[in-house]
């Protein structure tokens, strides 16, 4: 049953078990169809919900350091910086980021191990790789001038939908919605949305049921006003729609069914791997090895890891013999390995879970010039761009 609008409720009129699209199942030009005819609210009421949204926001808006001004290089490094991390853990290192970068140009020329070092911590070191290729191409295919647009801002690095549409109208005035996890939540909500988030055609639905919400003159704001809605009133675990400023227009909220929306289906749980974490000690320090150039840490430094997968005995003893003759072979190095007690670290990534056993290893030593590897003093470590689950590996032994 398709939804029938009413400006003086501010909601759909449809039964409680009605929702924008029951048990979807449907693609393409048939989604677009229905959600064009979905979308017919008056005038009025797509007015009635700006003013209501913008009003809110004008009074409660987080005061945010890359929200000081429209500057499209702020709201790139902010928003990369964003995605798979909290606001507040964002806040230090984007406030540090830009006193070492401040322009797109200082980007542009820096030291990738520079970028990779500031970048420390936040982990997901690809969204500093991608920022800073950005840059360069801002600089070197646009001569510094900016694409203005959500289209051609997504010929860059990094930027997809949902990045070129919050640079493209934050700073550019461009009224295209900006779809976030807290922009699904919300419209979902809203709307009582049964298609699923997690899958790449549902974007196209939200696009279509959110464009013609939003203001021409204040585009920007709209976008961030949803972003503001969803981490509160909103929110994923602690909503309060009873108190929310576009409460009247809240399906969800009138049928009792909040926690329903948005349907996403769940991730595979990570694939767990385990690895033999070698913590070589010699005269000259620690052996740090620099990860290769592709894949998970990239050109990040931790100690030599070797995957237990990858080895044919399944006892710890006849294993390290193993160890011992892979690292004879590949550098020369002769391991005498040392008790440092049962010592486990596990670190979580999106798709896998690392379970690594620290292995002490003394040797005497050697040339490294042949590998991408470095003996480094404890007390040098900071000045190698450093993987969280390398932080982890020096916690455990208690180097921090």
């Amino acid at each position: 049953m398709l939804a029938h609008f009413s400006l003086q409720q501010g909601f759909p009129l449809t039964n409680k078990s009605s929702s924008i699209f029951p048990d979807f199942q449907v693609h393409g030009k048939l989604v677009v169809m229905m959600t064009n005819k979905l979308m017919n609210w008056p005038p009025e009421k797509v007015a009635a919900f700006q003013k209501a949204l913008l009003n809110w926001y004008d009074q409660h808006a987080r005061q945010l350091p890359w929200r000081e001004d429209h500057d499209p290089y702020h709201v790139m490094v902010s928003e990369l910086m964003l995605q798979q991390t909290q606001v507040q853990t964002v806040i230090p290192y984007y406030e540090r980021f830009m006193n070492q970068f401040p322009t797109v140009g200082a980007l542009a020329k820096a030291p990738e191990a520079e970028v990779l070092k500031a970048w420390e911590g936040l982990g997901y070191y690809s969204r500093a790789r991608r920022l800073q290729q950005a840059a360069k191409q801002i600089v070197a295919d646009y001569g510094g001038v900016w694409p203005q647009t959500s289209e051609t801002l997504q010929t860059l690095s990094g930027i997809g939908p949902y990045t070129a549409g919050a640079i493209a109208s934050i700073s550019f005035g461009e009224p295209v919605p900006a779809i976030d996890g807290n922009a699904f939540r919300v419209f979902a909500r809203l709307f009582k949305v049964d298609a699923d988030i997690a899958r790449p055609q549902t974007r196209q639905i939200f696009f279509d049921l959110i464009q013609p919400l939003m203001p021409k003159d204040r585009p920007g704001d709209f976008n961030q006003a949803v972003m503001d809605l969803g981490s509160s009133y909103m929110s994923a675990n602690h909503p309060d729609p009873a108190h929310s400023p576009v409460r009247d227009f809240d399906a969800s909220y009138r049928d009792g069914v909040v926690s329903a929306y948005p349907v996403k289906t769940k991730k595979p749980r990570p694939v767990l791997h385990r690895y033999f974490a070698l913590v070589i000690r010699s005269e000259k320090g620690y052996l740090l090895e620099q990860r290769p150039s592709t894949g998970l840490l990239a050109d990040l430094w931790m100690f030599p890891l070797v995957d237990m997968a990858d080895l044919e005995s399944t006892m710890m003893s006849a294993q390290l013999d193993e160890v011992s003759t892979l690292f004879a072979a590949s550098s020369g190095m002769q391991l005498t390995f040392a008790d440092l007690g049962a010592k486990t670290v596990k670190h979580t990534f999106t798709h896998q879970q690392w379970q690594l056993t620290l292995i002490g290893v003394e040797t005497a030593a050697s040339d490294l010039s042949f590998l991408p590897a470095r003996w480094v003093k404890a007390d040098h470590f900071s000045e190698l761009a450093l993987p969280t689950v390398q932080k982890k590996l020096n916690a455990a032994l208690g180097m921090n």
